[in-house]
């Protein structure tokens, strides 16, 4: 099993990159905000195209923040109830959950890719003037997330086989 060891760790290795970069994208995003307040209020102008940037912005956030929360422990379980089970019931909680995160992300980015291909096809953008263009960059995040979470997903999901069978390594 040091195979599916080193496998989990080189998958949290590509999340961890979507969580540096998502970090990165949370800077950019309020220094985009920062700066149209300031634009706004002090020169009385600003534009339709950064405003939508910023709620652009929020999209690679949390998808890809979803994944990253997987990889850093940070989501949301029941700690009080879940602490107090013993280990191998732990790592069972944490391979069924992972392998319906699994099955769920992946159902998501299979559901996603049609969605993304209609709005470039249709060459969709924004439906403002001076809006965004090529709105299909920005869905084509939606299949992208879900297929970094069904990465983290499977990392979880072998990570929790090996302290399940921690014997084998």
């Amino acid at each position: 099993m040091p195979f599916l060891a080193k496998l989990a760790e080189q998958l949290d290795r590509v999340v961890g990159l979507f969580g540096r970069l998502t970090a990165w994208i949370g800077v950019g995003l309020v220094l985009i905000v920062a700066g149209n307040v300031l634009v706004r209020y002090f020169l009385h102008t600003g534009t339709i195209w950064l405003q939508e940037l910023e709620w652009h912005l929020i999209a690679p956030i949390a998808l890809f923040g979803m994944s990253y929360a997987l990889l850093t422990g940070e989501t949301i379980r029941v700690d009080g109830l879940y602490q107090r089970f013993p280990a191998w019931l732990r790592a069972t909680i944490d391979i069924t959950s992972g392998v319906l995160m699994v099955i769920v992300a992946a159902l998501l980015v299979k559901l996603s890719i049609p969605f993304v291909l209609q709005s470039y096809r249709m060459g969709e953008g924004s439906p403002n003037p001076d809006g965004i263009p090529y709105r299909f960059l920005l869905k084509s995040l939606i299949p992208l997330g879900f297929a970094v979470l069904f990465l983290q997903a499977i990392a979880e999901t072998m990570k929790a086989v090996l302290r399940l069978f921690p014997s084998s390594r």
